[in-house]
């Protein structure tokens, strides 16, 4: 009895009874010409299929790990192209499968005319994903270390790049397998006690018990708190530039982004809608985005862009307020004081007093009181003066910037999570250690908080595929680009 509880909590299955044996073939590189195209073959009759298209030496005589110089021809003996074939034998590939990779000249015609030819030979036409669901079938990776790929595959910057490869090579796998084995234990030591309930025997102390949940329970909420920053990092993190009409807004993004994306004028309300562009800066990329001038106005289009600002402003991870010190200054701080207060608080926020250059008077003790009142917010920074024309006050807004972006998470020395699905079934696994919690603390039977425990270790099992459905997988390995 004890071993089949313990296969059904550790969600021990094989994984090979669900895998189709079938050998699949897709370009793994993206359609289009150019100088160079691969194609994938792998499955356990892929060198087979290979050789029917292959003229030079034999494929499925060939030692894993060699390249070839040969011709693929057609079914006549035509050559259709020259290039080079890559042998990988199982389990030593990507797949765990036999593999072949065809390199061949970059047309769209020699790929469309390969790719017949490998389907004619019994090659099926692979899914998308199915390259990666049959190496995570094959034991060669687990879930999230599968779904790493796709996110290394679409990083635009170092630091979602950084991510990624962090992923891939199990660091959240390895974090994760840890909570569990703890979770393992802790309920493995109910379950004896269950099988000498009649004995009165207690091999587990509550208190121990209770530790050891809290703190399994407060590293798996770090981990689902992280999605928001790590989300932000991989697809770029939210800048909204705000202030009124003619603050210098449409001069720094354009400074910042260093091109002319946005119209500047000396007539206010020129900004109507969102303007939007990403920049890479010191490895993390920026998302900024110029918004209309907030003010009271009459103009319907004008008032619909302002709120469009409002509501970028409430899910913004940063907020650069321009404060216009040519224009009355306290108006500006109690539009920024009502609006900073819908924001999240876990957003950034910088004060820029532009036009430095043109003021002609120092700030009166009121609106210092104001700026100061500011600061005592939770992530308002100091206020920086600056010149938004100036490329020199430009780089110090971008280096504070950074700074104070990488305070709030580092990719670069934690481990952030990026996947939705990874934040719900952490959010699910930390409900049910909260469940386990509670009924330590109540002094609820073994049996019980054995259940809870077993339904936290599913949901972890979940992120790693210790724990799968076909539906996950599907789910999963749909979103993944064809030929990987």
């Amino acid at each position: 009895m004890w071993n089949l509880i313990f296969l059904s909590m550790t969600g021990m299955t094989d994984n090979k009874n669900f895998l189709e044996r079938r050998t699949i073939a897709a370009p793994a590189t993206p359609k289009g010409t150019g100088a160079l195209a691969v194609i994938r073959l792998s499955g356990p009759e892929a060198f087979v299929i290979a050789d029917k298209v292959w003229a030079g030496r034999s494929l499925s005589d060939c030692p894993g790990n060699t390249v070839r110089v040969g011709r693929i021809v057609n079914a006549a003996g035509e050559m259709i192209d020259q290039g080079v074939a890559t042998v990988f034998r199982a389990p030593a590939s990507f797949t765990g499968e036999d593999t072949v990779e065809f390199s061949l000249h970059g047309s769209e015609w020699i790929v469309r005319e390969v790719m017949g030819l490998l389907v004619d030979a019994g090659a099926a036409p692979a899914e998308p994903g199915e390259f990666s669901r049959m190496a995570y079938l094959n034991g060669k990776l687990d879930l999230a270390q599968a779904e790493g790929i796709a996110d290394l595959i679409a990083s635009r910057s170092r630091a979602a790049h950084r991510l990624a490869v962090s992923q891939l090579r199990g660091t959240f796998s390895r974090e994760l397998n840890s909570l569990r084995d703890q979770l393992v234990e802790l309920d493995s030591l109910l379950e004896l006690e269950l099988d000498f309930s009649e004995e009165d025997v207690e091999f587990a102390d509550r208190r121990r018990l209770l530790d050891l949940t809290e703190r399994t329970l407060k590293k798996v909420r770090r981990l689902a708190d992280s999605y928001r920053r790590g989300k932000a990092f991989k697809e770029g993190i939210p800048v909204v530039i705000v202030g009124q009409p003619n603050a210098g807004k449409s001069t720094l993004l354009n400074n910042l982004l260093q091109e002319d994306r946005a119209i500047v004028s000396s007539i206010a309300g020129t900004t109507r809608d969102v303007i939007e562009d990403t920049r890479e800066i010191e490895g993390i990329l920026l998302r900024f985005q110029d918004t209309a001038g907030l003010r009271d106005t009459e103009d319907e289009i004008e008032r619909e862009g302002i709120e469009r600002a409002r509501a970028l402003l409430r899910k913004a991870a940063v907020g650069l307020w321009i404060i216009d010190l040519t224009s009355p200054l306290l108006p500006q701080l109690e539009e920024v004081e009502k609006e900073m207060g819908e924001m999240d608080e876990d957003s950034i926020n910088f004060l820029l007093l532009n036009k430095s250059d043109l003021r002609e008077r120092d700030l009166t003790t009121e609106e210092r009181e104001r700026i100061k009142r500011l600061m005592q917010k939770e992530g308002v920074s100091e206020p920086l003066s600056i010149t938004a024309q100036s490329t020199e006050d430009t780089e110090k807004v971008k280096e504070i910037l950074i700074r104070e972006i990488k305070k709030k998470g580092n990719p670069e020395e934690e481990f952030l999570v990026t996947n939705l699905r990874h934040r719900e079934a952490l959010e699910a696994g930390a409900k049910s250690l909260e469940d386990v919690k509670g009924g330590l603390e109540q002094g609820l039977s073994g049996d019980l908080i054995a259940q809870d425990i077993r339904q936290a270790l599913h949901h972890l099992g979940e992120l790693t595929g210790a724990i799968t459905t076909d539906t996950l997988l599907a789910s999963i390995f749909e979103n993944f680009c064809i030929g990987k």
